[in-house]
């Protein structure tokens, strides 16, 4: 029950420009175009034959559909230099004939949407179940007994996975009480007690079925982490009551527990919540749809048919173009790449920007503007960049700052090069970690620095509630307000103006004078609890050097306690 969105290709040949917005055409060159087209349909061609043939899905659904998405609107734009129609399909036909179609289903986008739908089958005979994430499977028992398992492959024609399905325990090999002939329909999962789909998302839990069965060689501990929930009986009885009691009979008791009766978008919206916010034994991406009575299975084609629809969970992974190529420097100088993104809606989290985290991974990434990357929520609340989904033909040069010029010693000063290191350490020096200054941001810091005020890090100290209240971003009710945090930073304790300098941890608990901290060596700071060699050495080097002997020497002539 996953991804189908392969069946639109088919008709993308058949799509008019006139359809496309200009403003959703890019800006390019007739060369251009026809290098960015050829870029996205061998990007697209790769990820089907991965998801076809090796059941593997190297993108998350929601990328996939926005991929597609994207290839429809440019070839719209650019008709004369789209390539060929993606033969998605080619190598997908296995050798074994499916007994029915696999249909696939048809993404709807929100509730409104799924509300028409159920309106225009007057909310009668509506039934809500999950929407499995794992590898759908066609299995076919004559007399009771498994005679043939196959995979999705084009819908008609799939992989055997008869032997496999024989090392399975959760498939059954015998159906007690079962017609002549069954055909099932389900989803291969990988079993996780207690799934909180909307805490722990998709846990890869499809990727490692897939894997699992494309290994062609399932061993027993393998075997036995994988389930099956069967979501269909198409050649069951025509009404799903009868359906779902049938079922139940044979065995199948997710079938009956997993699927509700519905007449109204609340009642969906019920099972939906239930489903995605509360514990279950599989990972599922969305909520399915059914009309009980459908044509007979016999007439079922291989694509999305009209009498069932999914409902997706909330994205929790997107397509996302980058804007541009930042660096941002730390107090440490450890350099972070963060990439500005067009905007994307990520569950309730509208993401402009992300990191890559640190300037080797970015390198080795090689992203430039243009690009589209797939952007996840980490824990579903942090955006974090998942990979480079393809990359634009035209690649733009970006420099980033060398990182020779930056390290833990460097930028105690306001010098070209040196904006953001500085900052970062008046931001440390003023923050919750430091001094805990009130009403002191990265913009007023850097509105002082701007106007000259702020060369080195302690000139703040001196500066009057005249000068501050001179500043047109700060005015003199504000002014006095700063200068007075200003003057109480003198009388905060010796230990939290050595975290805001940025001493490396360590107890100094019965040292509490610079002298009697600054004279000792890598022995002395080893004997106290916790401090191992190296953290030792780092303390070491703190005392000892130049820029933080300068600082200190300017805090003992402003009489700040324990300098």
């Amino acid at each position: 029950m996953r991804r189908n969105g392969w069946w639109l290709l088919a008709g993308i040949a058949a799509w008019v420009g006139g359809n496309v917005r200009a403003a959703d055409c890019p800006d390019w060159s007739v060369a251009r175009a026809k290098q960015e087209l050829g870029a996205l349909h061998d990007r697209l061609d790769g990820w089907n034959h991965a998801y076809r043939v090796s059941g593997q899905s190297p993108v998350d659904d929601a990328v996939y559909d926005q991929a597609l998405q994207r290839f429809r609107i440019w070839r719209g734009c650019f008709p004369a230099q789209a390539p060929a129609t993606l033969a998605h399909l080619a190598d997908a036909r296995g050798g074994a004939v499916s007994p029915v179609a696999q249909t696939g289903l048809a993404k709807l986008p929100d509730a409104a949407a799924l509300a028409a739908w159920m309106r225009e089958r007057g909310n009668r005979d509506l039934w809500v179940q999950p929407k499995a994430d794992g590898v759908a499977v066609t299995l076919l028992y004559l007399d009771g007994r498994l005679r043939q398992a196959t995979s999705r492959g084009d819908g008609l024609h799939g992989s055997d996975w008869t032997a496999l399905a024989q090392r399975i325990d959760a498939i059954p090999k015998h159906l007690p009480h079962a017609p002549v002939r069954v055909v099932l329909q389900g989803e291969l999962y990988w079993r996780l007690p207690g799934h909180v789909q909307a805490d722990d998302g998709g846990a890869n839990a499809r990727s490692a079925v897939a894997g699992a069965l494309a290994r062609n060689d399932v061993d027993g501990d393998t075997a036995a982490q994988i389930g099956l929930f069967v979501w269909d009986w198409p050649s069951g009885p025509a009404d799903m009551p009868a359906r779902v009691a049938g079922l139940q009979a044979m065995g199948m008791a997710d079938s009956a527990t997993y699927i509700q009766p519905v007449r109204t978008l609340d009642e969906v919206r019920h099972w939906r919540e239930q489903w995605y916010r509360g514990a279950m034994p599989f990972a599922a991406d969305g909520t399915v749809v059914r009309q009980g009575h459908r044509p007979p299975a016999t007439t079922w084609q291989p694509a999305p048919p009209s009498w069932a629809v999914a409902w997706k969970y909330p994205a929790a992974s997107a397509l996302a173009e980058v804007r541009a190529v930042d660096f941002t420097v730390g107090r440490s100088g450890r350099i972070t790449p963060v990439l500005e993104l067009e905007p994307v809606q990520l569950d309730d989290h509208r993401v402009q920007r992300v990191s890559v985290g640190s300037l080797a991974r970015w390198k080795q990434l090689d992203i430039r503007p243009g690009d589209q990357v797939e952007v996840v929520l980490a824990g579903l609340t942090i955006p974090r960049l998942q990979s480079v989904a393809w990359r634009t033909q035209q690649r733009a040069t970006v420099t980033p700052p060398d990182p020779l010029t930056h390290d833990r010693w460097s930028c105690w000063q306001a010098a070209p090069g040196c904006e953001q290191q500085f900052r970062a350490r008046l931001l440390w020096l003023g923050g919750k970690q430091g001094l805990q200054l009130e009403g002191l941001g990265a913009d007023t810091w850097q509105a002082l620095v701007d106007a000259g005020l702020i060369h080195h890090l302690l000139d703040w100290m001196d500066l009057t509630p005249a000068q501050l209240s001179g500043l047109p971003s700060v005015g003199a009710t504000r002014g006095a307000a700063l200068a007075k945090a200003f003057a109480a930073a003198r009388d905060r304790p010796f230990a939290r103006w050595l975290h805001a300098l940025g001493m490396p941890s360590a107890d100094t608990d019965g040292l509490s004078s610079w002298a009697a901290l600054s004279d000792r060596g890598a022995a002395d700071w080893q004997a106290l609890d916790g401090v191992e060699a190296g953290r030792a050495h780092q303390l070491v080097a703190f005392f000892s050097h130049p820029q933080i002997r300068a600082l200190a020497a300017r805090l003992h002539v402003a009489g700040v306690q324990g300098f």
